[in-house]
């Protein structure tokens, strides 16, 4: 095989053997009749939405991102981003992913960035046909259930009010 024959092979992803070249979840992304491309923020998405379904994960994004998003959701006409915290390089046949995520308080954080880790993988290849070769997990935050009650009460604690009892 003479070198220009080689290197088309090889950025084609095939041999001389195989008809297309096939991601472990079977779904042919370079055939002879042409060549499926699957965009960075189509990868983003299915993984934002993937890591969101795993309990424990309390929302995505580092602070001054969870921050931002926050005030757009309240802008007229924007939604929030399901992608934010997420980055993604997308190949013709791999994909890597590096994710910035909250935690809800007592969940066991090795446990649950495996669960999370699974789950994308699983519906990256199986939703893109992408071999996943690396999901890097950041735990940017924990979420506190104290929280949520000074979210709803409005209160906060440089307030004038006396604190509530915590004990009965």
């Amino acid at each position: 095989m003479t070198e220009s024959a080689s290197r088309t092979s090889k950025e084609d992803g095939q041999s001389a053997s195989s008809p297309g070249t096939r991601s472990k979840s079977g779904g042919t992304l370079v055939t002879q009749q042409g060549r499926t491309t699957i965009a960075d923020g189509v990868v983003a998405k299915i993984v934002g939405m993937a890591a969101r379904e795993v309990g424990g994960v309390h929302a995505l994004g580092a602070g001054m991102g969870r921050t931002l998003g926050s005030m757009r959701e309240h802008i007229p006409g924007m939604t929030k981003s399901v992608s934010q915290g997420v980055a993604v390089e997308v190949g013709e046949r791999e994909a890597a992913v590096d994710i910035d995520v909250v935690v809800e308080y007592g969940v066991a954080i090795p446990a649950l960035a495996g669960a999370v880790r699974e789950n994308i993988i699983r519906s990256v290849e199986q939703m893109c046909g992408l071999d996943v070769v690396e999901v890097n997990i950041t735990v940017d935050d924990i979420h506190l259930p104290v929280e949520d009650k000074n979210d709803d009460s409005g209160s906060s604690r440089g307030s004038d009010k006396p604190r509530e009892s915590r004990v009965q």
